[in-house]
């Protein structure tokens, strides 16, 4: 079995594109050793590092705090299931945030969306008299502000 992969390799494995490979590799993210030719050659760990980089984002995670978590990684072994297991399990509470926020979401659907006026603003239903700018700027009502 081989220990490097080729950046193909390790696209065709994660199911990543090369391009998002490179980008991550700019941020740091990922790391390669260059080959004589200057191509590039991961270590067949990186798709561990990979699957949690697209988890965490699928959690709602930014690339930054997505460096942070893997930085809390140790640098002297490679990382056990125990290891990833401690990174992702304060991740709880911003599932449940996102959970609660998609079920806002949906139920707002119909009052915000259903009647066709576009407009939060002017909106009788949902905010008359544009109380929701009282409340300060951004999507108050997404935000969790109640009408």
């Amino acid at each position: 079995m081989t220990q490097v992969l080729t950046i193909g390799e390790v696209a065709t494995r994660s199911g990543v594109a090369a391009s998002a490979l490179r980008f991550y590799e700019e941020r740091g993210l990922i790391e390669s050793d260059r080959a004589g030719s200057g191509h590039r050659r991961y270590p067949r760990a990186v798709l561990r590092r990979i699957a949690f980089i697209v988890f965490a984002q699928r959690v709602g995670l930014s690339l930054d705090q997505i460096a942070g978590e893997l930085a809390k990684l140790p640098t002297d072994r490679v990382p056990t299931g125990r290891d990833w297991s401690r990174l992702s399990g304060p991740w709880t509470e911003l599932i449940d945030a996102r959970i609660a926020e998609l079920e806002r979401l949906r139920s707002s659907l119909g009052d915000c969306i259903g009647c066709g006026c576009l407009s939060l603003a002017r909106c009788p239903m949902a905010n008359p008299y544009d109380r929701a700018a009282g409340h300060g700027p951004g999507p108050r009502f997404w935000l969790g502000d109640r009408p």
